[in-house]
């Protein structure tokens, strides 16, 4: 029952912050003449209502759960992993350039290239956890760095190494290690298994293994930790690492499954999104990834509640940075020492009366 209880308040903020957002969101539909309640219900319809519109936003957020759960994890141990798109970036370029000099192909070819994106993004997030555990440098402002870093790789790839005749684009990888689709004529492929499979993974590692307990300890209090005999540098390392493998992988899956080819704008704002999505979802792998599944449908189905009711798309965004804002405000308010007075005088009264 106490568990229950603990679960029930720590989803209550995340639901009061999307009940706020929509509220303020339909007096903005309403301000602009449209019913906000026809509005809503296109939006939902756009993302749900036919076979083509649930695979395009099960396709939208696989990449999303990715970094979700890349934010999730290093947060988890303490550390601010904010390089989540710049390792996606890198997990796409070394599966393209797997698939591009090895030739492979088949399930082979597939394994190889998602391994491959694995690794790039494990290596480049273990650079800002290096430095910050040998160094003492900050890891958000490496991290944040290594974004541009990894965008501008790729631009060079795409716009002189490997380019694709006179177009600012690389060939795309061979038919033969596409990610092939879970149901005929729905565009979400396999990627999103993989990143369900990830998210379970986290959830019980963090959670109901011992090496969890000991990472999310050092997250708690690193200080305590240390003097518990705990490798805090070792875990804190071992975050980054990991944390960059699952937005490589993800980066891997998206080119695999979706682009197929290095292009600009590929995977651009994924990594700050995820970051988002991770705070929403109270750092929990399950709840991240269905928070990564709602801006999902916010974002597939703005289009068709734009073309039904006239409402621009910019009013679903409006709505999902009006959740973040919310989430955000209401997970500090909660950690407020006069906020815990308040919750223990009430609910202290509430239990004295009914004994």
């Amino acid at each position: 029952m106490e568990k229950l209880k603990k679960a029930f308040g720590a989803c209550l903020v995340p639901l009061l912050s999307i009940l706020l957002a929509f509220l303020i969101g339909g007096i903005i539909m309403a301000a602009l003449g449209a019913d906000p309640f026809v509005a809503v219900k296109f939006l939902f319809q756009g993302a749900f209502g036919t076979k083509a519109g649930i695979g395009t936003t099960l396709t939208k957020a696989t990449p999303l759960m990715f970094t979700a759960l890349c934010a999730c994890f290093a947060y988890k141990c303490g550390v601010f992993n904010l390089g989540g798109e710049g390792q996606f970036l890198m997990g796409s370029m070394a599966a393209f350039l797997t698939c591009y000099f090895t030739g492979l192909t088949g399930f082979a070819g597939i394994v190889l290239a998602l391994l491959a994106g694995a690794l790039a993004g494990g290596i480049w997030g273990m650079i800002p956890g290096v430095l910050k555990i040998t160094r003492g440098q900050n890891e958000m402002i490496i991290s944040i760095m290594l974004n541009y870093v990894a965008t501008l790789l790729m631009g060079v790839i795409y716009t002189s190494w490997i380019r694709d005749a006179s177009v600012p684009q690389t060939p795309a990888i061979d038919e033969a290690v596409h990610l092939p689709r879970i149901v005929s004529g729905m565009r979400f492929t396999w990627g999103l298994v993989i990143a369900i499979a990830v998210g379970l993974i986290l959830y019980y590692v963090l959670f109901w293994t011992n090496a969890g307990f000991r990472l999310r300890a050092v997250g708690y209090n690193m200080t305590a930790s240390r003097f518990n005999g705990i490798p805090v540098g070792r875990y804190m390392l071992a975050s980054f690492i990991v944390s960059g493998a699952i937005a490589g992988l993800g980066g891997s899956a998206e080119l695999l499954g979706t682009q197929f080819r290095l292009i600009n704008g590929f995977g651009a704002g994924y990594g700050f999104d995820g970051v988002a999505m991770a705070l929403i979802g109270q750092l929990h792998p399950i709840a991240t990834m269905l928070v990564a599944l709602f801006f999902a449908v916010l974002r597939v189905g703005s289009t068709t509640m734009q073309a039904a009711t006239g409402v621009p798309t910019s009013v679903s965004d409006i709505i999902q940075a009006l959740v973040i804002v919310f989430s955000v405000a209401g997970m500090a308010l909660t950690k407020l020492p006069e906020f815990e007075a308040w919750k223990n005088r009430v609910f202290g009264k509430r239990k004295e009366g009914a004994a």
